[in-house]
């Protein structure tokens, strides 16, 4: 096990809960802010992934929180949120 600190214990009272980290709880928050956008938008991975130029594998690896998104990710991510089709038409 990695010598980082527990952010967030694991309930005793829950044999499948288990230890947080502060690096996988950023990773899920990251996850989550890409995943609510990407639905907000009604589309899927597949079209998400193309209409704004992230590979699919990507995408994936970050919602599912395979991955950390890199800060320029989620930048990018907000920009899209708040702006889809001007990013869309600009990366077009």
């Amino acid at each position: 096990m990695k010598n980082e600190p527990i952010i967030l214990p694991a309930d005793p009272d829950d044999a499948e809960d288990f230890d947080v980290s502060a690096e996988a709880l950023d990773r899920g928050q990251r996850a989550r802010l890409i995943r609510r956008t990407r639905t907000a938008l009604g589309l899927s991975q597949t079209d998400f992934a193309a209409r704004f130029h992230v590979p699919v594998g990507t995408l994936r690896d970050w919602e599912q929180a395979r991955a950390t998104a890199p800060d320029f990710a989620i930048a990018y991510i907000r920009v899209i949120a708040q702006f889809p089709d001007m990013v869309a038409k600009a990366v077009a």
